[in-house]
């Protein structure tokens, strides 16, 4: 983002619709946790799912960042412009 201005960002039409059809499972998911607490389910069915949402949400994550990497990135420092990288490394140090 040299001088305010926004990268492009540089995902095809495929990998997005992948990438809508991933978040709208996890979003499914997210749902069916409400209605199992709502449902009093057991704590343990309740955590499995936790866990499985944040399995997704992970892959999603990593999908993203794979894609920032290979295209993002790679083309701020083919411009010799380090403002990516240092906006990851910001970024990763607050990821837990």
């Amino acid at each position: 983002m040299k001088n305010g201005k926004k990268a492009s960002h540089c995902r095809s039409e495929s990998e997005k619709k992948q990438l809508r059809l991933r978040l709208k499972r996890i979003e499914g998911q997210v749902r069916g946790i409400q209605r199992m607490i709502e449902g009093d389910e057991q704590c343990i069915d309740i955590l499995r799912q936790i866990s499985s949402i944040s399995g997704a949400l992970h892959g999603v994550w990593t999908n993203i960042i794979s894609n920032h990497l290979k295209v993002c990135i790679k083309n701020s420092l083919q411009h010799k412009d380090e403002t990516l990288v240092d906006e990851l490394v910001e970024h990763l140090k607050k990821v837990r």
